[in-house]
Formats: C-alpha cells, structure tokens, sequence
C-alpha cells in the first residue's frame, strides 16, 4: 500500500467514526429499572414482579439485542415506603441508561416516586398500581395495565349487595391505596343503601383488639378491610378467633398467597372470604402458560399475583424502545414514553392500548372467593365473577 492510499483509507476510517458517533450506530447499554418491596413483609408480591420484568426482559428483548444494544435489568427495592421509592427514584432517574422503569407495587409509593419520573421524562409502567392519582394527574410519562380504585370499591360493592348483604363494617390500613379503596366502597354502600356501621384506619400489625370488640357489638354481615395480605391475615384471624363468624372481603391487597399461610382456616369458616383483583391468578389467562412454565422453573415456583403483569409491562418497555431507536441510535427518554403512550401492545394477559392519561382503555376486574387455607392452593380459588370496565372519564 502506497502512503497515498493510506492517508485515504486512514481518512476514511475516522470519517466513519465519527458518523457512527454522530448516529449512535453500535449500539450500547439500555437499563430498565424496576421498584416493588424486595424486602419485608410484602416482598412476595414485590419480588416476583421483580422477576416476572426479569424473565420479561430474557425472553422479549431479543429485537433491541440484535440491533447491538446490551440490555440490563436494575432492580430497587422501595421497601414499600415512600421516602424510600423517592429516594430510589432520584437515582433511577440520575442514570442516563435507565429509559424505562416497571413498578410500584403500593400506590403510596408510586405516586411521589412517579413524580421524579415525570421530572426527568422517564417512562413508567406499572403492572400494579390502582389508585386513580397515579394516572389523573396526566402525565405523560406514567402509565399502568390495570384497573383503578374507584372501579374495584364500586365492583366489590356490586358484588356484596348481589349477596344481600344489609351493614358492613369499613377497616383500612391509612394508605393511598387501601384508604382509597375503602372510600370507594363506602360511597357506593351508602349509595345502595347498604348500612355502614364503622369506618376506621389503623397501622397496627399484630394486635387488633381495639377493632375487633367495636366489630363483635356491631355484628356486621361483612368486614370489608382495605389494605395488604401481611395486615389482613393477622386481622383476619383474630377477628375469627375473638367470635366475629360474618363474611370477610378485600381489594387485590389481599391477593397473596401469604394471606393463607397469616389466616389459615379463618378465611374459609364463618362467611368466607371474598376480594376483588385487578390482576387475577396468572392461570386465568390463556396466554400465559409457558410464562408460568418458564417461571417456575427459573424461580422455584409459581408466580404470585403481578408478576405476569410485570412481564408484560416489561414488554411494553422494550417494544416501545425498539420503536424509538431510529438509525440505530439509543432513543431518548423523551421518545420511549411517548412510544409507551401511543403503541398498542399484545401481552400474555391482554391487548393494552393507553388513553391521553395512561390508563388501559379497557381494564379487567375479578371477584375472587377463597376455597382453601392452604397458601400452595392459592392459584386454585374460584372466580366468582369476571367484568371488562372502561375507565371513568
């Protein structure tokens, strides 16, 4: 090679550098963050939404591998507090690779968490979160796949008065989630003429006696608790134990196989025990049995409640970030939300398209009664009704 033709090769070599610079061709590194409680008492809910988004993103990014983007799963553990998910957030959101995130499970977390999000333009999805602020304040970034608090309390309202129940007694755990819940299913009973004959929140976590003895004097046909399983087990079981034998009944904070192993038989003498999901078994769905497949083999057992819902939240990430990668270059934060905002997706537990605030313009609700105390059983409860309902507009 004559010195001529290397200065040209030598020039061109660097010109294509620098294109590939300019276009960001060659890929690089793509995180999707994840925040759900990985530790305490309502890990088992957040760690498996944990892992339905890690299996999520095993098996769905193969699109934005071959494109050469190296794809990685960051998870945060929110502890289901919210000073801890804001915290968390902040440094999501300082992450410049991060440019998707899959959580909360607590609505209480979620909301300020999400308000670093929306600062920093930073896609989220959430495969959990109910309560209607996380979507009514419009913004552009948040986004989730289930239904909302104000159509659950209405839906297990419906379903209490379709058993002919005359009072109920209202407790919760003074959350955004399970405080909203319960509003919700106060303002329909009162409506329909269902007598409310107590309404009270409490943090307490293992003696309820200060609750049980208003309950046993006013002998409702149900105690409707608003909140977790690791509450409403403990709750559960007293009440039972201190003579309370009416019908127990929940919102999706009760979807847990921990709220069997906490109960035990509590939930299946008396009246029963009756909640309403957002998010049913992940055998209810008919696309989801290589996903339970492949997920209990992965992890050792059967998914829990959500985390076939983070799964598909995953996807919805990462199809929206494949749609935003133009020439081959890393999109913005920017293009991937509204990606996520404007795509329809086809996941193992539905078809989610968003309206103009992020809510799924149909959501599906379930009625779900207990059949065993046993918390392997859990998957095995009967549905007991099945509803499609738009979002308030």
């Amino acid at each position: 090679m004559n010195k001529r033709s290397f200065i040209v090769l030598t020039a061109l070599f660097i010109v294509a550098l620098a294109l590939g610079a300019c276009t960001g061709a060659g890929g690089g590194t793509i995180k999707i963050a994840t925040q759900s409680p990985l530790s305490g008492p309502q890990s088992v809910l957040g760690v498996d939404i944990k892992n339905g988004a890690e299996l999520g993103l095993e098996q769905l990014g193969g699109a934005l591998r071959d494109m050469g983007f190296t794809l990685e799963l960051v998870p945060f553990d929110d502890q289901a507090t919210p000073d801890v998910g804001v915290a968390n957030a902040k440094n999501i959101v300082a992450d410049p690779d991060i440019l998707c995130l899959v959580g909360h499970l607590n609505s209480g977390v979620m909301i300020p968490s999400s308000e670093e999000y929306h600062t920093a333009g930073l896609a989220a999805v959430s495969p959990a979160n109910t309560n209607p602020v996380v979507t009514t304040r419009g913004y552009a970034e948040v986004n989730r796949i289930v239904g909302r608090d104000d159509v659950q309390g209405a839906v297990g309202e419906a379903f209490a008065q379709g058993l002919g129940i005359q009072t109920v007694y209202i407790v919760h755990d003074k959350t955004a989630y399970g405080q909203g819940v319960a509003e919700f299913f106060r303002i329909e009973a009162e409506i329909d003429g269902i007598q409310v004959v107590g309404f009270e929140g409490t943090e307490e976590a293992s003696n309820f006696d200060p609750i049980i003895t208003p309950i046993l004097a006013a002998n409702p046909d149900v105690v409707y608790f608003g909140g977790i399983y690791s509450q409403a087990g403990v709750f559960f079981k007293q009440a039972r134990d201190k003579g309370y034998q009416g019908l127990f009944m929940g919102p999706d904070g009760m979807d847990s196989s921990e709220l069997a192993a906490l109960a035990g038989d509590a939930l299946i003498t008396g009246g029963g025990t009756y909640y309403s999901t957002v998010a049913g078994p992940a055998n209810l769905y008919p696309g989801t049995a290589k996903f339970i497949t492949d997920f209990s083999a992965k992890y050792g057992a059967t998914p829990q409640p959500f985390a076939a819902q983070a799964y598909d939240a995953m996807g919805i990430c990462l199809a929206a970030i494949e749609a935003a990668v133009v020439d081959g270059a890393k999109p913005t934060r920017a293009a991937v939300a509204a990606a996520v905002r404007a795509n329809s997706y086809e996941g193992i537990t539905g078809s989610y398209t968003f309206n103009a605030i992020g809510d799924v313009t149909e959501a599906t609700y379930f009625v779900i009664k207990v059949i065993s105390a046993d918390p392997a059983a859990w998957g095995n409860n009967e549905v007991a009704q099945t509803l499609n309902i738009a979002p308030p507009q």
